[in-house]
């Protein structure tokens, strides 16, 4: 049953709305003015408010509407009114008002916008429960006090309306804090898009970003947006910077001054409030030096710049990143989770990592798809691969090119490691490993592994 709270100096309107709502099945209080209508509220805890604008007192409904939705933004306030103006009307939306209704009073009315106003509150809160989620799932993980900084920073820096440059090697995590500064920020709501310039060609790119216009190419019957478009108000996440053609850093550079651009080929002036997040693996001041990068582009956006640290120069928080990505692991997969003996987390900290997270990430998938037990050793990390920084005996597995070559050659590598344990004994592996006899006949037949026993 939704609660409906009925503020208004106006006895009659009180009683005769109050009479029809509870007729409709609400649960319906009054209060004769502000200070009173203050007081239900916060015992009462309606979920929408009905509020005379104009009531004897000191204070009148739009100071109330002020104080009520700092104290409670989660309710949805009606402003009512004999005798409103377009700015009275405006003025009370940009203090928070969900709607504005003049008297005399539609009990039609009334009843649409109380079911609009708590369908509208109930989307919000599934947006903000949504929002939450995704908020934890995407959270940056490390104690160490230069991941604490990076923390910090990352929450100054998205509130703003600022364009931020980050910086990073490859794996450090670059676009994940991108999405931190988008969903932290103002517009978290709003479409979050990445383009790679990596990963594209360099003849694509202002296509991608900008749109293309109709007839601008062969086969393009009509006008393409680009994702700088598409976003809108939202944010667009440009990847390795460095690697966009110089033209088109000019071009972006223009639009970050102007807010406005055109497509490619196109002479109709497109306006966009987008926010531009870009990153870079190479050194920005290195890529000035080699003409790769503008240097007033450069300035431009480097007002904001974020650096993160390679996870070598951070190896106090490998512990809590092994955990959480186990975590994910067996979540996704359904297994149980794996823990990881002192001597196994000694052993990956002793590894150089160059591939940052992104590799450790990787690296933990593979121990949990070679490892059959709960409990991970060092032995298990060397079956997986990984060797202490400076051996040079990398795994022939790791310079396998697809995951399905790699996963095969794990298999074929496990069983016949544990075959050989168990003195060539199927039946004995099958069980040890916890397999059906017939499973493990099929995958010995198909690997080529040559059984003695």
């Amino acid at each position: 049953m939704s609660k409906i709270l009925i503020i208004d100096d106006e006895q009659s309107i009180r009683e005769i709305l109050s009479a029809s709502l509870k007729d409709e099945g609400y649960e319906v209080l009054t209060a004769a003015n502000g200070d009173e209508g203050l007081g239900l509220i916060k015992t009462f805890g309606p979920d929408v408010v009905f509020l005379d604008i104009w009531m004897p007192g000191h204070r009148d409904g739009l100071e109330i509407l002020h104080e009520a939705r700092r104290l409670y933004p989660d309710i949805e306030f009606v402003m009512i009114s004999g005798h409103g103006t377009i700015e009275t009307a405006v003025k009370a939306t940009k203090l928070g008002a969900y709607d504005f209704i003049e008297k005399p009073l539609s009990i039609d009315k009334i009843s649409i916008t109380i079911v609009n106003a708590i369908n509208y509150r109930q989307s919000q809160a599934e947006k903000s429960a949504l929002l939450n989620k995704l908020r934890s799932n995407i959270a940056i993980r490390g104690d160490s006090q230069k991941m604490m900084q990076t923390k910090q920073l990352i929450a100054k820096l998205a509130p703003t309306q600022s364009w931020i440059f980050i910086t990073g090697e490859s794996g450090t995590g670059k676009q994940l804090a991108a999405q931190n500064i988008h969903y932290m920020s103002p517009r978290a709501s709003r479409t979050f898009a990445e383009i790679n310039c990596e990963m594209i060609p360099e003849d694509l790119i202002e296509g991608e970003i900008f749109g293309i216009e109709k007839g601008a190419l062969p086969g393009v019957e009509r006008s393409r947006k680009g994702k700088l478009e598409l976003v809108e108000d939202g944010t667009l996440y440009i990847e390795e910077i460095t690697s966009m053609p110089i033209h088109l850093q000019s071009k972006l550079l223009r639009f970050m001054q102007e807010r406005k651009f055109t497509r490619f080929m196109g002479q109709e002036i497109v306006k966009s409030e987008a926010r531009i997040i870009v990153s870079s693996s190479e050194s920005p001041e290195k890529a000035i030096q080699s003409g790769s990068l503008r240097q007033d582009f450069f300035d431009r956006l480097s007002t904001f710049r974020l650096h993160l640290e390679p996870l070598r120069n951070r190896m106090e928080d490998l512990t809590s990143l092994i955990t959480h990505f186990a975590d994910i692991i067996a979540r996704d997969t359904g297994e149980n989770k794996k823990l990881f003996s002192d001597g196994a987390v000694a052993l990956m900290k002793s590894h150089s990592w160059s591939g940052n997270i992104r590799e450790l990430k990787n690296f933990i998938e593979r121990v949990y798809i070679l490892t059959p037990g709960d409990f991970v050793d060092i032995h298990d990390l060397r079956f997986a691969g990984l060797v202490e920084s400076g051996t040079g005996t990398e795994s022939k597995i790791t310079e396998m090119q697809t995951f399905r070559e790699a996963r095969a050659g794990f298999e074929k590598e496990y069983l016949e490691k544990k075959i050989q344990e168990n003195g060539g004994n199927i039946s004995k592996t099958a069980e040890v490993i916890g397999l059906e006899r017939s499973y493990l006949h099929r995958k010995i037949k198909a690997y080529g592994i040559e059984v003695n026993g």
